[in-house]
């Protein structure tokens, strides 16, 4: 299909990414105030000696902080930041792809921001939703939250349905974590690797478990890969990493191509 002339900001609203993390995670946000709410109330009726206390009260502040710096954490990537409107995409590459495909995993917030930087060229939009490989709840809520996207193409992320060879761009812009094994990221990276032409790029856009992501969301980090992680995925697949560069210190972006 051909990329449409729509502004890369006009489909989403204020604070839009925000409210996402907050509809998409919200029983994480509901029970993480519950307790320290009740923390803090139950602790000075508790009968422990002041260190114990002074514990549960560090505990109870510790998790108030990550409840807040995850808010404004994911206020600052996909509000403030220029991640969701794609307009870094086309320094990225180094060109101006004449194909291309986008790949998520259930919830597409990319791709009208894609079609339109990448105005012009012939693209196709990749569901690699496997309710096997891909078991967190808030994939759950995030595919009822999507309802049915009418331009996604349900496929197996095994075996993509696109001729070896024929691809300029492949982009995964926070969707590949959400295949929870190394192998099955492999497999992904793999099958990228046999569509794209020679001299085409992947573009893979993740949070990392670091120490940046570990400040903002706490153990949910752990949720991310680590940059050794996603490494070791490239390489197996026999993608070397030609650049990579952050968009905010929560989010590093890796351009892929072949191994020299």
């Amino acid at each position: 299909m051909n990329a449409v002339d729509v502004p890369a900001e006009a489909w989403r609203e204020p604070l839009h990414g925000l409210r996402q993390i907050a509809r998409l995670n919200w029983p994480f946000y509901a029970g993480g105030a519950a307790v320290v709410v009740l923390a803090l109330s139950a602790t000075p009726r508790l009968p422990l000696t002041p260190a114990p206390r002074g514990v549960l009260y560090a505990a109870a502040v510790l998790a108030a902080f990550w409840l807040a710096a995850s808010l404004l954490a994911s206020w600052f990537v996909y509000d403030r930041s220029n991640l969701m409107t794609g307009e870094w995409i086309p320094d990225a590459l180094g060109f101006h792809p004449a194909t291309w495909i986008t790949i998520h995993a259930g919830f597409d917030e990319t791709t009208p921001a894609v079609r339109t930087i990448l105005n012009g060229s012939s693209g196709r939009v990749f569901d690699i939703f496997d309710p096997v490989e891909m078991t967190e709840p808030s994939i759950a809520r995030a595919r009822q939250l999507a309802g049915q996207d009418g331009d996604a193409e349900c496929v197996n992320f095994r075996q993509l349905p696109v001729q070896p060879g024929t691809i300029d761009a492949a982009l995964l812009l926070l969707s590949a974590h959400e295949l929870r094994t190394h192998e099955a990221r492999v497999v992904l990276f793999a099958e990228i690797h046999r569509v794209l032409a020679p001299g085409g790029r992947a573009v893979v856009a993740e949070h990392l478990r670091d120490l940046p992501n570990f400040g903002a969301f706490g153990p949910g980090c752990l949720h991310f890969h680590s940059r050794r992680s996603w490494m070791r995925s490239f390489a197996r697949a026999g993608f070397a990493v030609h650049n990579e560069f952050s968009i905010t210190p929560f989010v590093r972006v890796f351009i892929l191509g072949e191994s020299t």
